[in-house]
């Protein structure tokens, strides 16, 4: 890997450390006017002004440069929950929902996630791997540098080891880094509606420790709502995970308080995600336990629902908070990070530094890697997003346009 001297800064903006910020800490962004920085090795080998590297290192005129034109470089942004690997669109239900029918009823009619799982099904993997490379490509445009990615649409031995092997096949390519997520549990398969305990089994005893085998996935999740899985079902599932080493996270109290905030709690997951209906007693129990609330507000905003997580609530009492695209055909499809962050600010009230934190740092830690990535310091991994725009505020202030204008990953330009 070749060094990389980045200069000519407006601002560089960025949260620190290497543990989730929550409460006050959400909103602590260091900020350094007329910047740089140098990467050496793929990684941050400087931060601070252009005079200050210049007196410590000379010139250094032999290292390629990266003119950031005045703009503002902030830490390379991390998706901590998407669905990257389907196949199928389902664009005929969006325009029901325009019609005034609920996503509840398009799944009652056939629609929802099983319309996916049975055109995921009759992908083949390569096929697979080119979609996800394809919606990869869109997130490298608009500053992803690290996503997580979640299976859940074959509901089968085989082809949720389909999704999940698109998943590292897609990555091995690609600049954007996955993690991968093993959802078997996201819904019943139509096979197994009058035999639900079979699937159960057929998760926790046969695709669980298959996946561990093949080390396909670092994560379990599941889809812990009312009418999907039970409190005690995900456990179960959640559980047999964490046997084989795949560290939980779950789907919890989207439409109604199903107790998954608790759960999340009790097990020590990595995440809790959605949390709409979240209650005072979830809130409370993630606050003790240090686990991290993934909102999701492109999916309300998709779903024209107008209700949004609670973020005021869970920052106050001590939550943290990171944020995520929801990427899927069916209630959230956007790849954009940005689109994300300025509904975080519109919707959920967050300051653009909260939201900042949220997209990156507190993001990377709830994938497990605050140590690596999410903020621009010495030592971590050179994944960093110029703006074209003066300063952060940008983000939100300057809304539905891509500011983007290069990607640094492991400390080369991959976009400019």
């Amino acid at each position: 890997m070749s060094d990389l001297i980045i200069t000519n800064l407006s601002e560089l903006a960025t949260p620190t450390g290497s543990t989730p910020r929550r409460g006050r800490q959400q909103a602590s962004i260091k900020r350094y006017a007329r910047a740089a920085v140098w990467c050496r090795g793929g990684r941050i080998a400087f931060v601070g002004s252009a005079e200050e590297l210049s007196a410590r290192f000379g010139p250094q005129a032999e290292i390629p440069r990266l003119d950031g034109n005045g703009g503002t470089l902030i830490p390379g942004l991390v998706d901590p929950h998407t669905h990257l690997p389907w196949a199928g669109s389902r664009e005929h239900e969006f325009a029901q929902r325009l019609c005034g029918k609920s996503y509840q009823d398009i799944a009652a009619s056939g629609g929802g996630i099983l319309a996916t799982v049975r055109a995921t099904r009759d992908a083949d993997e390569e096929e697979l791997v080119k979609l996800v490379s394809k919606r990869l490509d869109r997130m490298l445009e608009l500053g992803t540098t690290t996503a997580e990615a979640k299976s859940g649409y074959g509901l089968n031995l085989d082809d949720e080891l389909k999704q999940l092997r698109a998943i590292r096949a897609a990555s091995s390519e690609h600049p954007v880094d996955l993690v991968a997520t093993l959802l078997a549990a996201h819904e019943t398969p139509p096979e197994y509606l009058d035999r639900r305990g079979y699937y159960l089994d057929l998760i926790c005893k046969e695709i669980v420790p298959r996946v561990a085998e093949e080390k396909l996935a670092v994560f379990s999740d599941v889809f812990c709502e009312q009418g999907i899985f039970s409190l005690e079902e995900s456990r179960r599932v959640l559980e047999a995970g964490a046997e084989y080493g795949l560290a939980p996270r779950l789907h919890a109290d989207e439409f109604v308080d199903s107790g998954g905030a608790r759960l999340a709690a009790e097990l020590g997951a990595l995440s809790a995600d959605h949390l709409i209906a979240v209650s005072d007693a979830g809130i409370e129990a993630l606050a003790e336990s240090g686990v991290t609330a993934v909102l999701l507000p492109g999916t309300s905003f998709f779903l024209m629902r107008h209700n949004y997580a609670p973020a005021r609530r869970l920052i106050e009492a001590g939550v943290p908070i990171a944020l995520a695209t929801d990427c899927n055909p069916g209630s959230s499809h956007t790849e954009s990070m940005p689109m994300v962050l300025a509904l975080a600010v519109f919707e959920l009230g967050l300051s653009v530094e909260e939201a900042l934190t949220a997209a990156t740092l507190n993001a990377a830690c709830c994938l497990g890697l605050g140590d690596e990535i999410g903020s621009i310091e010495v030592g971590k991994r050179a994944d960093l997003v110029l703006l074209d725009a003066p300063n952060a505020f940008h983000l939100a202030y300057h809304y539905g346009v891509n500011l983007i204008s290069a990607v640094v990953k492991n400390g080369m330009v991959v976009k400019q």
